[in-house]
């Protein structure tokens, strides 16, 4: 195999990153294109599936200028794993938006689905507690609401993940595949049979067999020259959700190993090699991937809002100017203050899952101000993930050694350094951010023979060791736990 570039896309829920490794798995430029977040009076949230592609256009045109473009021999996929679309067959036209993995449109739909008692069949087939949260209901919304079920009944419509769609566009319509990390995340996949289940797809009212092809995360996808950015079309040579792309690039190839990421939302996930582990404790279990023919799973943790918390108070509160101002306003804040801000803005993710449950702040007082709620906002993505990663030693039988992480958030000092205190974890945080897209182009890069497994050494960490006492992080914690408590009691009592 001749070296060259590889190009790693990561779609994600705010923009698409393009990244350019070099022959030596060196990524040697980046570009970002974002997208709009469009919320409408209900509090839907749905992103342009058209604006995402051009933006992928756009992104991987701007990377490769200036390099011989030539020599681009493959490329790898990262996206936003439980947003989902439907579009036209021949034309690619989306009927309609697609509906983003935060948004909670479809409950009804799973309502419906509760009442029939295919709750726990659903889990045992899947690994994923019935939730508006994954694809299924989203899909099942989209073709009841824009009136296409009959359509899709003939095969006219194709209906999916964002991967899904980014592949149709990219190879003009000639593949309609997805790979098995996004398939296990639809809820209506199979984890121990490996296919579509046919029970769980006619709950829904959707047709297994107008599912995408389900290949392996390092296949071949088809071939794309990006709108004629490239001189000629390269292979896709892997996918893989975007959290699933991150623990790869992150290197946790062996049972045991965890990561988070910090994003919009969060996803903390454990390898638990290849026998899959269903949850007593509020998470899910997923296909990690499937590569060289190897099946391996994960236990997995979703959050709905942790990076999404500074977002807010940024552009909603305008309480801040910018993400890297909480660092020093949590420095600042009182030492002895005991407020929370429990994040449910639509509903709570794992373990408690309870889309219904609302947002608040509780133990304010009149000297509350910027610097409490600032602090009281980075410390809850804290909370939230440690109370993923309790449920998981206890479902794995396993305690996590460290904690590896990436994304954004990860540079917020005040962060991690609560993060290592209330997990009594070490955290490790790689040299670059783009993780996700970085898994996909190592996988498209091993799979086409470029690299070998010593790409992973390509990455350097520096790291935080925990500092608090225990009796600290015990009241903290203890004070984190009954504002959870008061959330999901306000909720039942109404």
């Amino acid at each position: 195999m001749d070296t060259g570039y590889i190009i790693g896309i990561d779609q994600s829920t705010q923009g698409t990153k393009a990244l350019l490794y070099d022959e030596d798995g060196r990524l040697v430029k980046r570009t970002n294109r974002e997208h709009r977040q469009i919320v409408n009076e209900k509090g839907w949230i749905s992103h342009d599936p058209d604006e995402i592609y051009r933006n992928i256009i756009e992104a991987v045109s701007e990377l490769t200028d200036g390099i011989r473009k030539d020599k681009v021999i493959g490329v790898g996929i990262s996206n936003q794993r439980e947003t989902s679309l439907a579009w036209d067959r021949k034309t690619g036209i989306p009927v309609g938006n697609a509906v983003v993995w935060q948004c909670a449109r479809a409950e009804e739909v799973c309502e419906r689905i509760r009442k029939k008692g295919c709750e726990e069949m659903i889990r045992k087939k899947t690994g994923l507690k019935l939730s508006p949260y994954f694809p299924a209901s989203k899909i099942a919304w989209l073709l009841e609401a824009c009136g296409v079920s009959d359509r899709a009944d003939r095969g006219e419509i194709c209906h999916g993940t964002m991967d899904t769609w980014i592949i149709y566009r990219l190879t003009g319509g000639t593949s309609y595949k997805t790979d098995y990390s996004n398939a296990s995340r639809t809820q209506l996949f199979n984890i121990f049979d490996l296919k579509w289940d046919e029970e769980i797809c006619g709950l829904f009212g959707i047709r297994p067999e107008n599912m995408a092809e389900v290949c392996d995360s390092d296949a071949e996808f088809g071939e794309t020259d990006f709108e004629g950015v490239l001189p000629h079309p390269v292979p896709i040579h892997a996918v893989l959700g975007d959290s699933h792309g991150a623990l790869f690039g992150q290197g946790c190839v062996k049972p045991g190993m965890v990561k988070a990421t910090y994003g919009t939302g969060s996803s903390i996930m454990m390898n638990i090699g290849q026998i899959p582990v269903l949850s007593s404790r509020g998470l899910v279990t997923s296909l990690a991937w499937k590569l060289n023919g190897k099946t391996e799973y994960v236990l997995e943790g979703n959050l709905n809002y942790t990076g999404a918390v500074i977002t807010w108070l940024k552009d909603d509160l305008g309480l801040i100017h910018s993400p890297a101002e909480t660092e020093e306003l949590a420095e600042q804040a009182m030492k002895d203050d005991e407020v929370y801000l429990v994040p449910a803005f639509s509903g709570l993710g794992a373990p408690y899952w309870d889309s219904r449950a609302k947002a608040s702040i509780t133990g304010m007082t009149r000297a509350t101000g910027k610097a409490e709620i600032a602090r009281a906002a980075l410390e809850c993505i804290a909370y939230q993930i440690t109370d993923v990663l309790e449920c998981m030693g206890g479902d794995a039988a396993v305690q996590a050694e460290e904690l590896r992480v990436d994304g954004g958030p990860t540079r917020n000092r005040y962060l991690m350094q609560f993060q290592s205190d209330i997990t009594s974890l070490d955290i490790r945080v790689p040299d670059l951010e783009e993780l996700s897209g970085t898994g996909a182009a190592y996988a498209c890069g091993l799979a086409m023979g470029v690299w070998d497994d010593s790409i992973f050494q390509n990455i350097r960490y520096h790291g935080y060791e925990p500092a608090a006492d225990r009796a600290l992080r015990d009241r903290k914690t203890a004070g984190w736990k009954k504002a959870v408590a008061a959330v999901m009691e306000e909720k039942d009592s109404n």
